[in-house]
């Protein structure tokens, strides 16, 4: 009966199977923004506890695989991460990654202090949205934009961070990719200190 009232209010110009197709992404839309993730604060009791000035510093490797949207593993990687921090608090991650089909990446993090207290503005060159590193616990979220290579072009792609460490020395990262809202792939690392 509500459906059929939300029908009418809908514009007259739009056919009734076009009407009842507009509910139906409404009602998709309105489910899958009901379906929210963990909050960060859900892991400030875990431990061991996560410092990313103690993490973070040093020799670090990496290895990991990319996933597509079906969850297929694409590619795998290897990586090394230089970090350090200068007197001013401000970090400074150097990542070199070697994926299996001979591309080399490497990218270069500025982590900045924030004013409020456990979050660093964290950017890098190809990431044209910054986004800001915040860690709770034993877990760090990051969110972001990231330019990658596409073709003969680039494309622009949300990357959900969510990091969490397991002994003092191994972090797990886990990465979502999407693109309009629509999830395209998925990275997972293990990080750990030398």
């Amino acid at each position: 009966m509500n459906s059929v009232k939300n029908m009418q209010s809908l514009p007259a110009g739009i056919p009734k199977t076009g009407r009842r197709f507009i509910l139906l992404l409404i009602a998709v839309i309105a489910l899958l923004s009901g379906c929210s993730g963990p909050a960060l604060t859900d892991y400030a009791d875990r431990g061991p506890r996560l410092v990313p000035e103690q993490f973070f510093s040093g020799e670090l490797t990496a290895r990991g695989v990319v996933k597509d949207f079906s969850g297929e593993v694409i590619r795998t990687f290897d990586a090394d991460i230089a970090a350090s921090w200068d007197s001013a608090g401000v970090g400074t991650l150097d990542e070199v990654f070697r994926f299996d089909d001979g591309e080399v990446q490497n990218r270069v993090w500025t982590l900045t202090p924030s004013e409020s207290h456990n979050s660093y503005h964290a950017e890098a060159g190809d990431v044209v949205e910054p986004g800001t590193m915040r860690w709770s616990g034993n877990a760090i979220h990051m969110n972001y934009l990231l330019r990658v290579a596409y073709g003969d072009g680039t494309l622009d792609v949300r990357m959900d961070d969510w990091m969490y460490l397991v002994t003092p020395d191994t972090l797990i990262n886990q990465t979502t990719m999407s693109k309009w809202g629509i999830d395209v792939g998925e990275i997972v690392l293990v990080i750990q200190k030398q």
